[in-house]
């Protein structure tokens, strides 16, 4: 069986790379003849530093599904065509937003030293912030903060784009048409139901929607009520639901 995690929220917290248990846990999965997948907002760059090394090999969708991974290696990117970074540019613009673009591994920040994303961008120093002009594509948006950040979300919301909001962080998220978690998990050859999905947000909704079974990291409004169970937002909570999950599926051996 597949098991796919969101990170930040679900197994990963305060942006912290995953704990020594967490850590356990998911091996304890890996060593009982099961997969682990991680499907998360981040671009591959800043999902890298929060896993060990030993998981830099194991599928990943990144860019709530505009990157793709697999054996250490970037499969495929989806980026914004043209007109439409150029109508995202004029909303920036408009309402004086900062941003973080990122391209398929640089990115352009214009956002607070000291905002939360910031200091979870690019730990290991691994890509460098440049100017717009210079990335060769943008695959994905996210808005930090603007004037009027409703107005604009509306307007966002005219394109031909896939937003999300983030009302715990007062971001938005936006990726090209098309793009979420569920279509970068079919690129990397999951199928329906073969698969068990752990998230807390609203881009975990269309990996929810296509798993055999679906846990809920904590209460968010709409993806609690498509989740098969729900789980405390707490570490320790999550582990013992993983560990539970590998049992049910016919582990015998539980060595911690």
């Amino acid at each position: 069986m597949k098991f796919v995690f969101d990170l930040d929220g679900t197994i990963c917290f305060s942006g912290k790379p995953l704990s020594t248990k967490m850590v356990q846990a998911l091996d304890f999965i890996v060593q009982n003849g099961h997969e682990v997948v991680f499907a998360s907002a981040r671009p591959i760059r800043d999902l890298l530093p929060v896993l060990p090394t030993s998981m830099h090999q194991c599928s990943m969708v990144g860019g709530n599904g505009a990157f793709v991974a697999k054996e250490g290696s970037i499969l495929s990117t989806i980026h914004f065509d043209k007109e439409i970074a150029e109508s995202l540019m004029g909303l920036i613009n408009k309402f004086e937003a900062d941003y973080l673009i990122d391209s398929q591994w640089d990115y352009a920040y214009s956002g607070d030293d000291d905002h939360p994303i910031r200091r979870n961008l690019d730990p290991e120093q691994r890509a460098q912030n440049r100017r717009i002009e210079e990335l060769n594509e943008n695959v994905k948006v996210v808005i930090l903060r603007s004037l009027e950040p409703q107005h604009m979300l509306n307007e966002l919301q005219k394109l031909p784009i896939v937003t999300y909001m983030h009302g715990s962080e007062n971001i938005i998220d936006v990726s090209p048409h098309g793009v979420d978690k569920w279509a970068g998990l079919q690129a990397l050859g999951v199928q329906p139901q073969e698969y068990i999905a752990f998230g807390n947000d609203a881009n975990d909704v269309s990996m929810f929607r296509h798993a055999k079974r679906s846990i809920c990291v904590g209460d968010h409004v709409e993806l609690v009520q498509m989740a098969t169970e729900k789980v405390l937002n707490d570490e320790q909570e999550v582990i013992k639901k993983i560990i539970a999950l590998a049992v049910e599926l016919g582990v015998y051996k539980l060595d911690y």
